[in-house]
C-alpha cells in the first residue's frame, strides 16, 4: 500500500512542477489513492468539509485580511521610517532595516507575501538609490519576508496546530527563536555583502539630531506599533485566542488606515478585501484537498508503514534529522508551505516521536524547511512576487537570495532541528 501512497504523492509532485492548476494536481492524486487504494471517496470529502468549520481556521482569513489592509494602508510606511532613523546612517544600515521591518511585519500579518507587498515597493528604489543593486535588494526584501512566516503570530503554524492536535501557542513560540536568529542572521550577510557596493550614505546625525528623529518618528509610528504588542500580548497573555487576536488586527487595521496613516480609501480597502479573498480561497481549497488526502494516508495506516521502512534503512537520530530536513526542503521547493505542513506532518510526525522529537520542534523544523520554499525555486513564490515587484528578471534574483539563503538561512535549518533548545526554550518558559 505504501507504493500506492508514493505513487500519489509523486503525482502530486508532477503536475504542481508542471503547473497545472492546484485543484486538478490533488484531483490526480485523490484519484490514485481511490482507484488503486480502495478508499471511499464520498466519506472522505464529508470528512473533509466538516473539518473546514473548525473555529481555529478562522483565524487564517482574518490574518491574511489585516495583512492586506496593512499593505494598502501606510502602516508598514510608518514602521519603516521608524526603523530607519536607527541605522540608516550606517554602511549596509538600509539593508538591516530591510531584514527588521519584515520580521515586524510578520508579527502582524502572519503570512510571508506581506512582507514584499507592503516593503517591496517602498524599500527596493530607496536601496537602488542609495547604491544597492537592484535584484540584489529585491533577493534581500524576498528572502527576509519568510520571517513573515516564522514570527508569531503564523498561518503555517496555526495550520500544524490545527493538523496535529499541538498547542497553537507553542507552535507560535517554537518558530520565534529561529525567526529571530534568521532575522539577525540575514542583517549579518547584508552588513558582509554591503561592503563591495558604491554605497551613497547620509551624514551620520549628532547625538541630539538622532534622538530627536528617533522621538518624531516614533511618535508617528506608535499607532503601528501598537499592533503587534496587541496581538502578541492579546494571545499570550491569556486574553485571546489566536483566532479571536486575528479578528482584533483587522478592527484595529481599518480605523488606523483609514483616519491616521490615512492610506485607505473606500477604493483600497475594497482591492484589499478582494485581493484577500483570492487568497483566502486558494488557502481553503489547499486545505480541503490536503486534507482528504492526508486522511486517506491515515486510513491505509501510511505514517506507520513509513516509520518502519525508514527504521529499517537506519536508526540513526542525527542521520534521520539531516534526512528528514532534506526531505522537508525538497517537498518545499514544489508545493507551498500550506500544502507541505498538511501532507507531511502527520506522515512524519509518529516518526518525529519515535526518534525523541517532540511536536513543538517538529513544529519549527517543518516551519524553517517549508517557509524556505517560497523563495526556493520551482515553487518559489515570494520570489517571483519579489521580482515581480522589483521589476526585475527572476534569474538575476536567484544568485543573491541563494546566496542569503545559504550563508543566513541553512545554518539555522539545521540548529533548530539539532538544538532544542532553540525551538523549546520559550514554549517551556511560558509552561508548554
Amino acid at each position: 500500500m505504501i507504493e500506492i501512497a508514493l505513487l500519489a504523492i509523486a503525482v502530486l509532485v508532477i503536475t504542481l512542477t508542471l503547473g497545472v492548476p492546484l485543484p486538478y494536481c490533488f484531483g490526480g492524486a485523490l484519484m490514485v489513492m481511490y482507484f488503486l487504494g480502495e478508499v471511499t471517496m464520498k466519506g472522505m470529502v464529508l470528512w473533509g468539509v466538516q473539518q473546514l468549520g473548525n473555529p481555529v481556521l478562522l483565524a487564517i482569513p482574518l490574518f491574511v485580511l489585516a495583512g492586506t489592509i496593512m499593505s494598502a494602508s501606510g502602516i508598514a510606511a510608518s514602521l519603516l521610517n521608524f526603523v530607519n532613523a536607527f541605522i540608516g546612517h550606517v554602511r549596509g544600515g538600509l539593508g538591516v532595516v530591510a531584514a527588521v521591518s519584515c520580521a515586524v511585519i510578520g508579527a502582524i500579518s502572519g503570512s510571508g507575501l506581506t512582507g514584499i507587498a507592503a516593503i517591496g515597493p517602498l524599500l527596493i528604489p530607496e536601496m537602488e538609490k542609495r547604491g544597492y543593486p537592484r535584484e540584489y535588494a529585491t533577493a534581500l526584501i524576498a528572502n527576509s519576508s519568510i520571517l513573515g512566516l516564522l514570527i508569531p503570530p503564523s498561518v503555517t503554524m496555526i495550520v500544524y496546530g490545527w493538523v496535529t492536535d499541538t498547542s497553537i501557542l507553542a507552535c507560535f513560540l517554537a518558530t520565534l527563536g529561529p525567526g529571530l536568529l534568521i532575522m539577525v542572521n540575514f542583517s549579518l550577510v547584508n552588513l558582509w555583502m554591503s561592503r563591495k557596493f558604491p554605497l551613497i550614505l547620509d551624514d551620520k546625525p549628532s547625538f541630539s539630531q538622532l534622538t530627536s528623529d528617533i522621538a518624531k518618528r516614533g511618535f508617528n509610528a506608535t499607532p503601528a506599533l501598537l499592533m503587534p504588542i496587541i496581538i502578541l500580548g492579546g494571545i499570550y497573555g491569556g486574553i485571546m485566542t489566536p483566532t479571536e487576536a486575528a479578528a482584533i488586527s483587522v478592527i484595529y487595521a481599518v480605523p488606523v488606515g483609514f483616519f491616521i496613516y490615512r492610506g485607505l480609501t473606500w477604493d483600497t480597502f475594497l482591492e484589499a478585501g478582494k485581493e484577500a479573498a483570492t487568497a483566502v480561497g486558494a488557502i481553503m481549497f489547499m486545505i480541503l484537498f490536503s486534507m482528504i488526502l492526508s486522511q486517506m494516508f491515515v486510513y491505509e495506516s501510511i505514517p506507520q508503514k513509513m516509520v518502519s521502512s525508514i527504521f529499517a534503512i537506519t536508526e540513526n537520530k542525527v542521520l534521520l534529522l539531516i534526512l528528514i530536513n532534506i526531505l522537508l526542503f525538497l517537498v518545499g521547493m514544489v508545493v507551498n508551505d500550506v500544502t507541505a505542513i498538511i501532507l507531511i506532518a502527520p506522515l512524519l510526525l509518529p516518526l518525529m516521536q519515535a526518534i525523541g522529537v517532540s511536536p513543538v520542534q517538529f513544529a519549527a523544523i517543518m516551519g524553517v524547511n517549508t517557509a524556505m520554499g517560497g523563495v526556493t525555486p520551482p515553487y518559489a513564490s515570494i520570489l517571483y512576487l519579489g521580482a515581480r515587484i522589483g521589476n526585475v528578471k527572476v534569474t538575476k534574483v536567484i544568485k543573491p537570495a541563494m546566496i542569503l539563503i545559504i550563508t543566513g538561512y541553512v545554518p539555522v535549518v539545521f540548529l533548530t532541528s539539532l538544538w532544542p533548545d532553540l525551538s523549546l526554550y520559550l514554549p517551556r518558559l511560558f509552561g508548554y
